[in-house]
């Protein structure tokens, strides 16, 4: 969503993407989807990495967690990232929906409500054909 796409003016003749618009959209669906496995990885080794290298269960990780934020400002900037960007993906995408493939355009609205998940479905349904 670095750049914003939106209708073409029809006052206006029809422009080209640059090249920079085309390579960003183009490239959309592999961000997509290296995005979506790197939250995956991380959630998963996040409850079951090096759970043999007595770095703790399930509940201490969690424990640890709850103490490391209420202690590190860090990391209570970060719950308020989190917190925006909550807020912040179901307008940015909604606002966008008309560049989103016809056909998922109603699955990508109702995850757009899911943090991360929508951004994936954003982009993997993209529609990068369409000229601006």
């Amino acid at each position: 969503m670095a750049i914003r796409l939106s209708e073409a003016d029809s006052d206006y003749p029809p422009r080209e993407r640059s090249q920079l618009g085309s390579m960003m959209t183009n490239g959309a669906p592999i961000v997509g989807l290296i995005g979506g496995a790197m939250c995956l990885i991380s959630g998963l080794w996040a409850l079951f990495g090096r759970m043999d290298g007595n770095f703790g269960s399930i509940r201490g990780r969690w424990n640890f967690l709850i103490s490391y934020l209420g202690s590190e400002r860090l990391a209570y900037a970060f719950i308020w990232d989190i917190c925006f960007y909550i807020i912040f993906q179901p307008w940015l995408i909604g606002d966008n929906l008309q560049n989103v493939q016809k056909s998922k355009a109603d699955i990508v609205n109702y995850l757009r409500f899911v943090p991360m998940v929508g951004l994936i479905a954003y982009l993997l349904c993209l529609n990068v054909d369409d000229e601006l």
